[in-house]
């Protein structure tokens, strides 16, 4: 003891702080390991993750599922009506983002949609109409997830609305959304307003028809190896959709040329789109929900394969317990607000456009995107190594979408539940932030992160599974 006393020591502390601040204090050499324990600290929980650490079953399910995701090949086929797409659309219904949620439990921006979609599609007249209609049992609501599809924001889809087909080509499933309707007052912050609502009737009327003319001509449409050019050309696909958009209308012109459309209808489609930097989101969706819902599904698996906010909950879900959400409150994001607004104004995490990240885009891709900090705060240098961290909780890199700041290293993919449990990093989310009154709109941006509870939960089902499974 005396002669370690007297030698000069390089000491790492593991845990908690305090005890590396004392031996600074007095001088001494330390290298502080930030480190907790696995799920907060939680025994059972922390002794059921050892047994599914390097878990075989888990081990080859895992391999099986994200093979799925890596092979999988969405499409752009067409544009169709919902009620004709999707599966289970008949009747008055109503779709929405995030998990299941009662109309009197909405927030805001979700309900000032759904009575905008309820004018739209003639159920009511007017605003107090749609209120006592949506109140009333009538509608019925349900997630866009158990539709094969997704939405940004509010993620409102009802009948009449037309949707994208994204066909994946290797497994055979389908997913869809709407079209993205710009910025501003618009129905997926909640915007109702008659302006609103002519908006999306000329959508259904004359934009999807003068696009579905134009995909007839130009053929299907591959999107991964356009959402690889366009993370090359600085977008990150959730938030940053400007080289997207632009790739898309590429695609489209001599397409609308070569169709039967008019050329006032081409000159509006066009236009439109030049004009929405926005455009390609609600086609990268539904691009990760095809890819992650072709690894849903397998027997023992923890990947994750959904991450969905509905303004009230946060709700991931994972391939190996297919018919299960996991929820916990949703966050607020402490972003970047624009002037005049705060914090104080926001809604709660609102949205089906975290599938992007759960696809390792968006949050995961930022290394791609370095002007999508200047929005959602940070530096380029922050969107680096969170890119970089991301793959501490993955099961795998997907070489189509590749990120040239990091030398065209792949992006992670595969939350893998163990992972974040076990690291306590957490995945990565950046967006937008809606106010938290119907109409008003988006009023900021930033970056946020899934909640570890909602993790934690998954733990002890899936370990019943595996550990009952032959």
């Amino acid at each position: 003891m005396p002669k370690l006393q007297n030698e000069n020591l390089n000491i790492t502390n593991v845990g908690l702080r305090s005890f590396a601040d004392n031996i600074q204090t007095a001088g001494g050499s330390v290298i502080h390991v930030d480190w907790q324990p696995p799920a907060g600290g939680n025994k059972d929980i922390g002794s059921k993750l050892a047994d599914l650490v390097l878990n075989e079953k888990i081990e080859t399910a895992n391999h099986q599922a994200f093979g799925r995701y890596l092979a999988a090949n969405p499409v752009l086929e067409g544009i169709g009506i919902a009620r004709d797409e999707l599966p289970d659309m008949s009747g008055k219904i109503i779709l929405h983002a995030g998990v299941p949620v009662n109309w009197k439990d909405m927030c805001g921006p979700m309900k000032g949609a759904i009575l905008g979609a309820t004018i739209y599609e003639g159920w009511a007249g007017d605003l107090n109409e749609a209120e006592k209609l949506a109140s009333s049992g009538e509608i019925r609501f349900d997630s866009c997830h158990h539709h094969n599809s997704v939405g940004p924001m509010a993620g409102i889809i009802s009948p009449s609305m037309p949707v994208w087909i994204i066909n994946n080509t290797t497994h055979g499933n389908q997913a869809f959304t709407t079209l993205n309707e710009g910025l501003g007052k618009v129905l997926r912050f909640g915007a109702n307003s008659p302006d609103v609502i002519k908006r999306l009737k000329w959508m259904e009327k004359n934009l999807a028809p003068t696009l579905q003319a134009t995909i007839q001509k130009t053929g299907p449409i591959e999107l991964k190896p356009l959402i690889g050019q366009a993370l090359h050309m600085g977008d990150e696909a959730h938030n940053r959709n400007a080289a997207g958009s632009s790739l898309l209308i590429k695609k489209l012109v001599v397409g609308a040329l070569d169709s039967d459309a008019t050329q006032d209808d081409i000159r509006e489609m066009i236009s439109f789109i030049a004009g929405n930097d926005h455009f390609f989101l609600n086609i990268s969706m539904p691009s990760c929900k095809a890819m992650l819902d072709a690894a849903h599904g397998i027997a023992n698996s923890s990947m994750v394969t959904a991450m969905a906010r509905n303004g009230i909950e946060f709700g991931i879900r994972i391939s190996g317990l297919p018919n299960q959400w996991f929820t916990t409150p949703a966050p607020v994001v402490d972003g970047l607000y624009f002037p005049g607004y705060s914090i104080e104004d926001a809604a709660a995490d609102l949205g089906d456009s975290a599938i992007t990240e759960t696809a390792g885009l968006g949050g995961f891709a930022m290394a791609a995107s370095p002007a999508i900090t200047q929005f959602v705060g940070g530096s380029p240098m922050d969107a680096l190594v969170q890119s970089r961290n991301m793959r501490n909780i993955s099961i795998g890199a997907n070489s189509q979408f590749t990120l040239p700041a990091l030398d065209f290293a792949p992006t992670a993919a595969g939350i893998d539940i163990r992972k974040v449990i076990d690291t306590g990093i957490l995945p990565i989310v950046n967006t937008g932030i809606a106010h938290k009154k119907a109409g008003v709109g988006q009023i900021g941006a930033g970056i946020t992160s899934a909640p570890l509870d909602v993790f934690i939960q998954t733990i002890s089902p899936l370990h019943k599974s595996v550990m009952a499974s032959s």
